[in-house]
């Protein structure tokens, strides 16, 4: 497996950044290769990836999640091995540190490749900054309540 870590901050209150953050069907809208999230129900997404040239579909699981504080998964079904956590913290009033931490196994020589040259770890970077330009510009969640899973 592998580990990436990396944060942003963003410049909206934490409420706000985590609220973006659970419209998990707005991903693609700042994740670079993913083409469709769908919520399944409170706990699963059904993802489709095309990164590389390699296009990818899996479940995940929410495994537990902390309102305003946190969200950890896990794939539970389909061609990708990965778990996370994303977690929020107040800076102050008007201002939220992200921290995104995935560790994931690389499947095939390409993956395992890039993955050692870092390049999992440059998209992730690219992901939290466009995460970033996105919330900030909007000044709030976007996409309404629509796709929101519900406190644990």
């Amino acid at each position: 497996m592998s580990m990436v870590k990396e944060s942003v901050d963003v410049d909206v209150p934490l409420h706000t950044a985590y609220n973006q953050w659970t419209l998990f069907e707005e991903f693609p809208r700042f994740m670079e290769g993913v083409e469709a999230v769908t919520q399944l129900d409170d706990r699963h997404n059904h993802w489709r990836t095309s990164i590389g040239g390699v296009s990818r579909e899996f479940d995940t699981e929410i495994v537990d999640q902390l309102p305003d504080e946190r969200i950890a998964w896990r794939t539970v079904e389909g061609e990708v091995r990965q778990k996370g956590v994303v977690t929020f913290r107040s800076i102050d009033d008007t201002h939220t540190r992200v921290s995104l931490a995935i560790d994931f196994q690389p499947e095939g020589l390409a993956e395992k490749a890039g993955s050692a040259m870092g390049m999992v770890d440059r998209r992730v970077k690219g992901d939290l900054r466009r995460f970033k330009d996105f919330i900030e510009e909007q000044g709030r969640e976007e996409g309404g309540w629509r796709g929101r899973i519900s406190p644990s």
